[in-house]
């Protein structure tokens, strides 16, 4: 169990950089979903690992291990040496409550961010557990009186794609029509879910930090595409993004939550170069390949390594319990 536990907080260090070359080889789609995996994954392996380390010191006070039956003499858990465990189950200890408090700090943020938003839209404010219902197929557009330019897709109940007065004016009839064609894509592919999965994975471990811009950028090219199958015409979007971009940079919006995503987020030349240059030809197949075999392998061995050591500190408890004496007479 030694080196099991530690395997999941050691692995995001390879595992993130290996998921963020092999997004950029993947489409918009597959790219977001394979990153927000991976964060997913990670964390709650890393998270489980700090669990286990910490759950074993825990044990060895007398007052913990009487509560859980055991016996101090027969109680040896592999995890932790016997002169090392209280530092390190103390780090573990003081990780979780680090990682409970940004996790805390995260909704608290998200959750004032998204009533802030939707009481701007005339809505009544809804909470984070709104955001995981199913939503009807058509979202509303909300117009806001508003000479910023800004668009943005607002999950919850109802979901709105909402636009100012600013940023419509800014562009032609066709350039609406796309823009609001990937908000829309925002919605329907519950990005929200994405990128709050990502928020909540880094605070888990800080390798997975970097993962958060790349799905970021793939998320908006994941609507960039939606969007130009939608109006059938990639360079219409991508004039349409650069002209949002534009008017967003000249007269800028107000800050919008972060799991509210817009058409002006992340790196609009990118985004604008990805829809006008032509499909390229399959290449670096074997890379491709190699990466996610990689990536693959450390995800497994995450996986893995946490289940093997919370058996074995299930086993460790059971041998424990199993030699306490039965004559209590």
């Amino acid at each position: 169990m030694t080196l099991a536990v530690w395997a999941p907080l050691l692995l995001p260090l390879l595992a993130a950089p290996l998921a963020r070359r092999l997004a950029e080889q993947l489409a918009p789609r597959a790219a977001a979903l394979t990153l927000a995996a991976t964060a997913v994954a990670l964390g709650a392996a890393a998270l489980a690992s700090l669990g286990l380390l910490a759950v074993t010191g825990l044990l060895h006070l007398p007052y913990a291990a009487a509560l859980a039956h055991l016996s101090p003499a027969h109680w040896h858990p592999t995890a932790l040496a016997e002169v090392e465990w209280a530092p390190t189950a103390g780090a573990a200890g003081l990780a979780l409550l680090v990682i409970a408090a940004l996790a805390a700090r995260t909704a608290h943020r998200q959750r004032a961010d998204l009533r802030r938003a939707r009481a701007a839209t005339g809505d009544a404010p809804s909470g984070l557990a709104a955001l995981l219902r199913r939503s009807g197929p058509e979202p509303a557009l909300t117009v806001l009186a508003d000479e910023r330019a800004d668009a943005y897709a607002l999950p919850g109940r109802p979901p709105r794609v909402v636009a100012t007065t600013g940023m419509l004016a800014a562009l032609s009839g066709p350039e609406r029509a796309a823009l609001l064609a990937h908000e829309r894509a925002h919605l329907a592919g519950r990005h929200h879910l994405l990128l709050a999965a990502a928020e909540y994975a880094a605070a888990c471990h800080p390798a997975l930090r970097p993962l958060r811009g790349p799905l970021g950028y793939h998320v908006e090219r994941w609507a960039d595409e939606c969007a130009a199958a939608e109006v059938g015409d990639r360079a219409l979007t991508a004039r349409a993004i650069g002209r949002a971009a534009l008017a967003a940079a000249r007269n800028p919006p107000a800050p919008r939550p972060r799991l509210a995503p817009g058409a002006t987020t992340g790196p609009v030349p990118r985004r604008v170069r990805a829809l006008l240059a032509p499909a390229p030809p399959p290449r670096h197949r074997a890379l491709r390949a190699l990466a996610a075999l990689a990536l693959a392998a450390c995800l497994t061995t995450t996986a893995g390594a946490a289940a093997e050591a919370g058996h074995d500190l299930h086993e460790s408890v059971e041998t424990a319990r199993s030699d306490l004496p039965t004559d209590r007479g």
